[in-house]
């Protein structure tokens, strides 16, 4: 018996290695160099941006219809709502960091090697769906954007938003820290335009504190609850529970249990800073329909339309429209690309998984013990 023989007899047989050449997203897999012997604010900023790539989920257009709805039926009172399914969100986030880290998988990758075949393949059709469903609302909210911005019609809107299949490709080549810039600059450019719509629409800071904290009427009113439904759902994504236990893989850190712990603390504060931003920017789609509607008897606003058209009349203030369009834009261009990204990390980890590995009996569900 050679070394290794008796290095494969002596492990327990429930331990799991990764085989060779199987990563997530290879093209970026370990390339960006975490500095050992950085400050700590160094090695920070070296693991902070997939945080924001995975927040972007959380502040798509399919957020925005609940969030004016919310807002302009019942005042500040469902922001409990909007803060409650954030902090579901840095959970289940830190979970996927947890994950990526410790096993050097996505979750992709993770159902394929300990479910069956039938199992696997259900699980990838049910997110394919999620995926598209989540898409759909992004690509339609973007071709919006463009339709109030520039008179395009929906269709060839729809059709310049999917060209971020392109940029995701393009940029992905030049490496990943472009895309993150990218994504944080249009987060930036978000945060800016309803920073902009915060003063001018003066909403009762009292009232917005006051929203934040649960209670039973939320559960008692039947409309109330109705719309407390489709805030958690638009917010809490499927799809990023995959794209974070992927990109969190990007940083080449040291592959050791106190490396792995140092990755996952630094990820985490990363995720946990980014989603308390997107927070911000759920709150504030809701107090602005709130602070212009809810209160100037405009109580029926649900669409992002009818919204825009609205804003500067009841503000008197002509750019509070373009500025509410400008900021859909950038989320919608935001929310595609990180939607490609996830259907990649997806497609890769449930069917390409065993791509090349001799072991893996064809097509079967398999786990790789040894």
């Amino acid at each position: 018996m050679n070394q290794s023989d008796h290095t494969l007899a002596t492990e327990p047989r429930t331990a799991w290695r990764k085989p060779a050449g199987l990563v997530s997203l290879p093209e970026v897999h370990r390339s960006i160099v975490v500095p050992t012997t950085a400050s700590f604010w160094r090695k920070l900023l070296a693991f902070s941006g997939p945080g924001f790539l995975v927040a972007v989920g959380y502040m798509d257009p399919g957020n925005w219809a609940t969030d004016l709805a919310g807002g302009a039926k019942f005042g500040y009172a469902l922001l409990a709502v909007v803060m409650i399914s954030n902090l579901m969100a840095i959970l289940l986030q830190h979970l996927c960091i947890k994950l990526g880290v410790a096993t050097g998988r996505d979750l992709a990758q993770a159902c394929r090697d300990h479910y069956s075949t039938l199992t696997v393949w259900f699980l990838w059709i049910l997110c394919e769906i999620a995926i598209a469903a989540c898409d759909l609302a992004e690509v339609v909210g973007s071709a919006i954007a463009l339709q109030l911005l520039f008179g395009i019609p929906l269709v060839w809107g729809c059709c310049i938003t999917a060209l971020d299949v392109l940029a995701v490709l393009y940029l992905q080549q030049k490496g990943f820290r472009y895309i993150e810039a990218l994504v944080i600059t249009l987060i930036a450019t978000i945060a800016t335009c309803f920073a902009a719509e915060m003063i001018v629409s003066k909403p009762n800071l009292f009232g917005v504190l006051s929203g934040f904290v649960p209670g039973s009427h939320i559960v008692m009113n039947q409309q109330m609850l109705y719309v407390s439904i489709g805030i958690i759902g638009a917010t809490v994504m499927p799809h990023n529970l995959y794209l974070h236990s992927s990109i969190v893989q990007t940083r080449k850190f040291e592959q050791t249990p106190e490396g792995k712990r140092e990755a996952i603390k630094f990820a985490t504060i990363d995720s946990t800073g980014a989603l308390m931003f997107a927070l911000f920017i759920n709150a504030a789609i809701l107090v602005l329909s709130a602070a212009v509607f809810h209160w100037s008897g405009h109580q029926d606003v649900a669409e992002i339309q009818e919204a825009y058209k609205l804003l500067s009349p009841l503000l008197g203030v002509g750019f509070a429209s373009v500025l509410f369009a400008v900021a859909l834009l950038a989320s919608g261009q935001n929310s595609t690309l990180t939607g490609t990204l996830a259907g990649q990390v997806v497609m890769e980890g449930f069917l390409n998984n065993c791509a090349g590995h001799r072991h893996c009996p064809g097509s079967r569900g398999h786990r790789h013990f040894w």
